[in-house]
């Protein structure tokens, strides 16, 4: 073989790694390589419109804000109806508060609502009796997709040295999501839910096209974390998409024998 030959391809031979490596650099995704600044301002990259609206926070922690929808402030169910029959919601209003009527059923908003971020307030009766699910049981349902139970509820029960599935304690996307923590108080303090509710969309066939989630604050700890609703929670089976624009948010009167719970301070605020 010509000496300039064997040159040659010693040449190649040499040069083939840096040759690779130049070609995976230049394939690289664009997210691993820095951007030159090069004559760039500050002013380049800031945001000035549209300008987010002022907002007034309430004077105390859970104290509405100004652009809240206010369901319920103690003084009357203006804003409920009854799920059965869609009549004027008939739970006890006394003392600012709002205590169940397991008699009446489950009760619902007049209005509907898409995205949202919700406040509310809970009580288990200081003298609660039962165990397990049977203990202080109620829901919020974050949509109410239909008669009874039909929608996606975050669990509402003693759950203060009270054992039960872990997916039905409190502070739980029943059946689905277990919550990160059990912050709950004990039977006759009160407890607080906030929420950010992200509904689901769906296309114009009924087909799902973006899932649900849901962040939730119990007491101020994160026990849900954007969880993805794998659909409408069921007691029975597993949970499925059912089409839907906007729903109410519902609240549960559950058939187990113990004391009624009690709710105050509950306000929405419609999100984009």
């Amino acid at each position: 073989m010509p000496i300039q030959l064997l040159r040659s391809l010693a040449l190649i031979t040499l040069l083939a790694p840096a040759a690779t490596l130049i070609a995976r650099q230049a394939t690289a995704p664009a997210s691993t390589q820095a951007p030159s600044t090069g004559n760039a301002k500050p002013e380049d990259t800031e945001v000035w419109e549209p300008v987010p609206k002022a907002v007034t926070p309430g004077d105390t922690c859970g104290a509405a804000p100004s652009d809240a929808i206010i369901l319920f402030d103690g003084k009357n169910l203006d804003e409920w109806v009854s799920v059965r029959d869609k009549s004027p919601a008939k739970w006890t209003v006394a003392d600012g508060v709002l205590t169940v009527s397991k008699s009446e059923g489950n009760i619902e908003t007049k209005r509907s609502f898409k995205n949202y971020q919700l406040h509310i307030e809970w009580k288990v009766p200081a003298d609660i009796t039962g165990t397990g699910q049977a203990r202080g049981n109620s829901g919020v349902f974050l949509a109410s997709t239909g008669p009874g139970d039909a929608g996606y509820e975050l669990q509402v029960l003693d759950s203060y040295n009270n054992k039960t599935y872990v997916n039905g304690m409190a502070g739980s996307l029943y059946k689905q999501a277990i919550p990160l923590a059990n912050p709950g108080r004990k039977p006759g303090e009160w407890q607080t839910y906030d929420v950010v509710w992200t509904a689901p969309v769906f296309n114009e066939d009924g087909t799902l096209k973006t899932p649900a989630y849901a962040t939730v604050f119990f007491n101020g700890v994160v026990v849900e974390n954007h969880y993805e609703l794998k659909g409408e929670t069921r007691y029975i089976g597993k949970p499925f998409y059912k089409a839907y624009s906007s729903a109410p948010i519902k609240l549960q009167a559950h058939g187990d024998k113990s004391e009624p719970l009690s709710f105050r301070n509950i306000w929405v605020r419609e999100l984009e």
